[in-house]
């Protein structure tokens, strides 16, 4: 009897430890942030031609199984009022942006669920949209130029207004962030209440401060207030920040995008961010085919162009090559920042 009770007993402590090494671990929480290519462009009917060619089936056959695109259960994402298992087409509707390569390579690194929440809106500004807390407002005069200029169109507008439209989709980000998390279980019925990790931010923006020499002249400073408020507001004084680099028009860009190019780099000079900020080139994952069609004039060339692009230069002409490359580059860079990048994970 009495090895009896002690067997029990053992079973009872091993089928308790088996519990607790099951028991699910904080969720990790990744946020995309930015303008229009971080919403992504890339459409759906060229993604789907390409998966299935020869030159590019390789490329996309971690994201199909079956000829069919992959759900993952084991990554959720939020783009505002979408939700769901990671798949194609969380981009703009039925396009595709970094986050299908991003959540990838972040889904196959960790055994714990993971969250994408992405808050993205096209022609944002830095300067004006996005524009951080910690950078305050612009001299008197330049807002009474934007006052004079809007109420040329529109005589009702005050100067109050004007204020409040700096930093508004900085303020809809942080609320778009909270607002997610506090309601896990709501958005994600498979939520178990195990809890969550801020695990990284990444941020892939910058057209319409590039396309402004006022607001490129600003850039490098408001960068800097915005990697160490979205720190402050989330409560993570050292959240790892990627920043994806412009990287439209490759490896031969005007003087004034490479400008702008120098102005997002600066963040890595800063002190404060060794270690935990890092920048992704992206000109090294320009279409080159795709723009070849393009200059030769897409309309002209419409069945070649439907195989290689579909979008104008600024959205990376809408290659779905380009996503996918910039996303797991944002994903491996992420994965470096956090110390993680060499460990596999079991079972994947």
């Amino acid at each position: 009897m009495k090895q009896s009770l002690l067997s029990f007993g053992m079973i009872l402590s091993l089928a308790s430890g088996v519990r607790a090494d099951d028991a699910p671990k904080p969720v990790k929480v990744f946020i995309l942030a930015g303008q229009s290519n971080m919403e992504g462009k890339a459409k759906m009917s060229l993604l789907d031609y390409q998966a299935d060619q020869p030159a590019t089936r390789e490329l996309y056959a971690p994201y199909r199984k079956d000829g069919r695109w992959i759900k993952r259960d084991d990554v959720w994402i939020k783009f505002l009022t979408r939700k769901g298992p990671l798949t194609v087409g969380y981009g703009s509707p039925n396009c595709i942006g970094p986050e299908l390569g991003f959540g990838t390579v972040v889904g196959d690194r960790y055994d714990e669920q993971v969250l994408l929440i992405k808050t993205a809106w096209g022609g944002r500004s830095l300067y004006r949209d996005f524009r951080p807390p910690s950078a305050g407002l612009p001299k008197k005069e330049i807002l009474e130029a934007m006052l004079e200029a809007q109420q040329k169109r529109s005589p009702a507008t005050t100067m109050n207004d004007v204020r409040k439209s700096f930093g508004a989709s900085y303020r809809a980000m942080l609320e778009e962030v909270n607002a997610t998390l506090a309601k896990l279980k709501t958005h994600f019925p498979d939520y178990k209440d195990q809890g969550y990790e801020l695990a990284g931010f990444v941020w892939f923006q910058g057209w319409n401060d590039m396309i402004s020499a006022d607001y490129t002249a600003e850039y490098a400073t408001n960068q800097k207030h915005l990697i160490a408020d979205v720190r402050k507001d989330l409560k993570s004084p050292k959240l790892p920040f990627v920043i994806g680099q412009m990287g439209v028009d490759g490896t031969e860009p005007s003087a004034q995008l490479n400008k702008f190019k120098e102005a997002q780099a600066a963040a890595l000079e800063e002190a404060s961010f060794k270690g935990n900020v890092a920048l992704v080139k992206t000109d090294r994952f320009w279409d080159a085919e795709a723009f070849a069609v393009y200059k030769k004039g897409w309309r002209q060339n419409l069945d070649a162009w439907n195989k290689v692009g579909s979008d104008f230069p600024y959205h990376y002409l809408g290659s779905g090559k380009t996503m996918v490359r910039i996303g797991r580059a944002f994903g491996e860079a992420m994965l470096e920042l956090r110390g993680e990048s060499k460990r596999a994970a079991p079972g994947r």
